[in-house]
């Protein structure tokens, strides 16, 4: 805040969160400390590029005006988020009952007599927050690995078991392969009983006999076999 016997200046810089393609604005406030009429007007070293409304006015004794400051939107940033740009702010005691449309240049002339307190701004431009890192697939902060994996072809499918494995129990995963070493020994055997029956086959065929006793225990026993293979 400014230390003037005029107005208070508030805030001292110009802040504005930087964007490009975008415009940004910000607020003076200026507050009145005197029992007087006070006229302020408003000057940059960049007038094309930033629109202040109003850019002259009157704080009436001792109360308070906002100025709104807005930055054209920027197709590049300066280098190292730098500004040079400055603003001036002037203020000067005048007669009771005088508006806006009543200030001119000439009350602002030092030259003439007048007492002007000026004030000078400095603009700041904020860095943009930075968004957060993307978080790679399948790790622990990430979201579901079934979720970032599309259900494509066997690779896929393959990718997802694998996964799947690594969040298993050592016991869960002693049991998974205890299972899928007796899946492969019932399917041995399956397959062996089925080359026996296809010699009982030939044998009955030749021998010209119906279907014997041990025809009917073979297949029991692969019906048996078979829904011991689904199951697993």
């Amino acid at each position: 805040m400014s230390r003037g016997d005029l107005l208070s200046i508030h805030p001292l810089e110009l802040k504005f969160p930087f964007a490009l393609r975008k415009q940004i604005s910000c607020s003076l406030q200026l507050s009145n400390k005197t029992d007087n009429y006070v006229a302020f007007k408003v000057k940059t070293t960049n007038p094309k590029k930033y629109c202040v409304r109003p850019n002259a006015g009157v704080v009436l004794p001792r109360s308070t005006s906002d100025v709104i400051v807005t930055m054209q939107a920027q197709k590049e940033a300066p280098p190292d988020m730098n500004c040079r740009d400055k603003f001036l702010l002037q203020s000067v005691k005048v007669n009771d009952g005088i508006t806006a449309k009543d200030i001119t240049s000439e009350l602002f002339n030092k030259e003439a007599g007048h007492v002007v307190e000026e004030c000078k701004l400095k603009v700041v431009y904020l860095s943009p927050p930075q968004p957060p890192s993307p978080v790679h697939e399948g790790s622990e902060e990430g979201s579901s690995p079934r979720g970032s994996v599309s259900d494509n072809g066997h690779a896929a499918k393959a990718f997802n078991e694998q996964l799947e494995a690594q969040d298993l129990s050592p016991e869960t995963r002693t049991h998974i392969t205890k299972l899928t070493e007796e899946k492969k020994s019932a399917l041995q055997q399956c397959n062996k009983i089925r080359h026996e029956l296809e010699l009982l086959k030939r044998e009955g065929n030749k021998s010209g006999g119906g279907v014997s006793f041990m025809f009917v225990i073979i297949i029991g026993l692969l019906g048996i076999f078979m829904g011991y293979m689904m199951k697993s």
